[in-house]
């Protein structure tokens, strides 16, 4: 049985890119505010609160005293060492302000990429591990990982227009002034990551990712269809070298992807955790989309094959790598916070200080909440436990990554608003139009594995 491509889940993704890209459109023509706006605003959020590190500048500008560092201006990466600390202080937030709508789209942006990334592992490891009971879901993961290559392509390109077009508003180490010992932005521990911090270094490094995760997807899904008409598993054994061999590649990129992409934002900041952390985030997310679209599916009279022991296997990985997620975050936190070291602590410290909702809120989420709905085994078979698990899980891990980029790029001057909810909405519309015109392509069910039989017979 092939899927139907819908006329309307084709409009309401075409609505979603609209209303996205009225979103981000507003966003950044709301954040293009000048330097002497950005003191107006200022001078009102000190009189509103009656004084503060606003209240300071203001002062500090009508009347040319040198004022001391507030806690927001201390907390700051990179401060100049302009005279006037009130223009200081009223031009960096300006920077903030202008940061904000590249950083938001770019957070949407990576986060359904890396949906379609985690998908493409999991479905790697089952093709390699030879698992019987995952077959029947084969074409679900094929459509997701569709999305692999342009949001990857999207993601890099937004990370380069930040440089050219937005003025390093997102990787502040693009600046080309912090490698340079005479310039007053000078930055010492940037200028000796610069053998690996560069530019051209940095693209080429992401289109070879790209092109890795993009050519096992290719030719996974070229002997996936061709193994349906085969007379021999000639195909199916490809399948299983292949995938092989792209999980060690994978375990290296997505490593190397993680630095250069989510953690290097903040520079002088450094986890050895990292990698796995962004994996295990990806992985939960990437499962939580299979198990939300196969369910769907399944309510729109698809994917008969299914039963409710596939839907309890996908919830119980939601649940386990949730759990898996939730050792690496203590395991991350609990070594840096405890080690006390400067340039580590500092990563949770600005967190948990100007981040206090998203950031305990995501623990919330992505560990309390799928422990108490999705622990219980009766559970995992109900479709709307795992839906209403599975979109708390997804929301908690955009926060996640809201939190790992935001605070390095906008300070404290974060929300939730147009920008932010604008990229989300683009790129859900993006990801369902990709993702369901590639179910539409192929048969759904990959009936020449040779465990199709017993993936359709299967119960726990």
């Amino acid at each position: 049985m092939n899927y139907t491509d819908s006329n309307k889940l084709r409009t309401f993704s075409v609505v979603l890119i609209i209303l996205g890209l009225l979103g981000m459109g507003y966003g950044f023509m709301s954040s293009n505010k000048s330097l002497e706006e950005v003191k107006i605003m200022l001078a009102e959020e000190a009189s509103h609160h009656g004084g503060g590190h606003g209240e300071t500048a203001h002062a500090t500008e009508t009347h040319g005293e040198v004022a001391a560092h507030d806690a927001h201006t201390q907390a700051a990466s990179h401060n100049t060492h302009a005279e006037d600390h009130g223009d200081e202080h009223a031009e960096h937030v300006m920077h903030q302000l202008h940061n904000r709508p590249w950083s938001a789209i770019y957070v949407g942006a990576f986060f359904f990429f890396m949906i379609a990334l985690g998908v493409l592992a999991f479905y790697a490891i089952q093709r390699a591990a030879q698992a019987g009971w995952s077959p029947v879901l084969f074409r679900v993961m094929e459509a997701i990982t569709a999305y692999v290559l342009p949001g990857g392509l999207i993601v890099l390109a937004i990370a380069v227009a930040s440089h050219y077009l937005g003025h390093n508003s997102i990787f502040i180490w693009m600046n080309e002034n912090m490698v340079n010992p005479d310039h007053e932005d000078y930055d010492k521990l940037v200028a000796g990551k610069a053998g690996f911090l560069n530019l051209p270094w940095f693209i080429v490094r992401g289109l070879i990712f790209i092109a890795g995760w993009s050519a096992y997807r290719y030719f996974i899904r070229k002997f996936s269809i061709a193994q349906d008409t085969a007379d021999d598993i000639t195909n199916f054994k490809k399948s299983f070298r292949i995938s092989a061999a792209f999980l060690v590649f994978y375990i290296y990129t997505e490593s190397m992807m993680a630095w250069d992409w989510i953690m290097s934002v903040d520079p002088h900041w450094f986890s050895t955790l990292f990698g796995w952390y962004v994996f295990a985030s990806m992985f939960v997310s990437g499962i939580t989309v299979i198990a939300l679209m196969t369910i769907y599916l399944k309510a729109k009279g698809y994917l008969e094959f299914v039963n409710d022991s596939h839907i309890h296997d996908l919830a119980k990985f939601m649940f386990g790598i949730s759990i898996f997620w939730t050792y690496l975050w203590f395991s991350q936190f609990m070594l840096i916070w405890y080690s006390n070291i400067p340039e580590e602590v500092t990563y949770f410290v600005t967190r948990i200080e100007d981040y206090k909702l998203p950031f305990f809120g995501m623990l919330v989420m992505n560990f309390i909440f799928p422990l108490l709905i999705l622990m219980n085994s009766d559970y995992k078979r109900i479709p709307w436990f795992v839906v209403m698990g599975g979109i708390v899980i997804l929301f908690g891990h955009y926060i996640d990554v809201f939190n790992m980029i935001m605070p390095a790029t906008v300070g404290d001057r974060w929300f939730i608003g147009a920008p932010e909810i604008g990229a989300i909405l683009f790129f859900a519309g993006l990801f369902l139009l990709v993702v369901f015109r590639s179910l539409s392509k192929a048969p759904l069910l990959a009936k020449g594995s040779p465990f199709i039989e017993e993936s359709k017979h299967f119960h726990y």
